[in-house]
């Protein structure tokens, strides 16, 4: 019988079925692997942000490592299909998960039937973006601290995000609870028909992601009033954060990252890793990341760990302190 490891070292723990080979056997692995085209699974439908990401770092690791990477987008149930198929896969460089810090939040609020903590390995932390607050300009304000002091003459007032439980919900509630205002959450299903309701005024502030909202920003038919991030996106340089709009703490940036089944090879990980790191300083890839609003990282396995752990203690304690659960 296999062996567990404890909870929290083995998700820092890089799998290594090869450990027990001569290290000459182990380089030698490394170097042939890989032999047959490898797998992303992206847990959510294609076309999104996720899956722009995981395409262009496959592009790059399909002329890296000489082998097709595959980009199989396997949504529904939230992202639990993918991340579970993702999981059971086997563990032997082929299969690769890219998904988002929804792996950190999702386990605070729905009851799951993959550990991920347990079940899958960190290869590399490789983008992140704030979030934006948005609003419909006949709201007639320019800033956060113009949209709290309308929101505290109108409580009640609706905002809408791409769904319930996602990380906007998140971030929209711990606002409204920072900025002593109360706002009603109007769920979508997905950001596209938020956008739409924004900009036809149909709801008059949304929180989402920066990518769909940044060209109505420019084109002056929508107006983000402040960005989640710990610093100024590059994509949005004149829009303060929130911090910066006197909020103190009231930090949420999302991220991506890639994942591989617990008992890959430490060897394959490590090369996995170095490659993507590498698709991260291309300054192609980095261009066309920045142009959809997000900032590359390209993170080692170890920052990757230690940001799940980070973010999922974070979203524990906003679920409990927002009263955030999913009907």
């Amino acid at each position: 019988m296999k062996t567990k490891l404890p909870h929290r070292r083995q998700f820092l723990h890089l799998a290594s079925g090869v450990a027990a080979l001569p290290i000459m056997s182990r380089i030698a692995w490394a170097q042939a692997y890989p032999v047959r085209p490898i797998r992303f699974i992206v847990p959510l439908a294609a076309g999104g942000g996720l899956d722009f990401v995981a395409r262009l770092t496959a592009d790059h690791l399909s002329r890296a490592l000489g082998q097709q990477v595959i980009v199989e987008n396997k949504a529904g149930a939230g992202g639990m299909l993918g991340i579970e198929s993702a999981a059971k896969s086997p563990p032997d460089g082929y299969t690769v998960l890219i998904t988002t810090d929804g792996i950190a939040s999702a386990p605070q609020i729905v009851r799951f039937n993959v550990d991920y903590v347990r079940t899958l390995v960190p290869v590399s932390h490789l983008v992140r973006t704030g979030h934006v607050i948005a609003v419909h300009p006949s709201l007639g304000v320019n800033s956060l601290s113009g949209l709290i002091d309308l929101v505290r003459r109108k409580p009640g007032t609706a905002y809408a995000t791409s769904g319930q439980g996602t990380n906007q919900h998140f971030l929209g509630e711990w606002f409204a609870d920072a900025a002593g205002i109360k706002l009603d959450h109007i769920p979508y299903r997905g950001a596209g028909q938020a956008i739409n309701d924004l900009i036809a005024g149909h709801v008059t502030i949304a929180v989402l992601g920066p990518a769909a909202v940044i060209p109505h920003h420019r084109a002056g038919t929508l107006r983000i009033v402040a960005q989640s991030s710990q610093a100024r996106s590059k994509s949005l340089p004149d829009v303060s954060t929130i911090e910066e709009s006197g909020l103190k703490g009231v930090v949420l940036e999302t991220w991506q990252g890639a994942f591989v089944p617990e008992g890959t090879p430490a060897a394959i990980i490590a090369r996995l890793g170095a490659e993507m790191r590498n698709a991260m300083l291309d300054p192609t890839v980095t261009q066309k990341l920045l142009d959809g609003a997000y900032d590359t990282v390209g993170g080692s396995a170890d920052q990757l760990a230690e940001l799940v752990r980070d973010d999922s203690a974070k979203y524990a304690r906003l679920a409990r302190e927002l009263k955030i659960k999913v009907d």
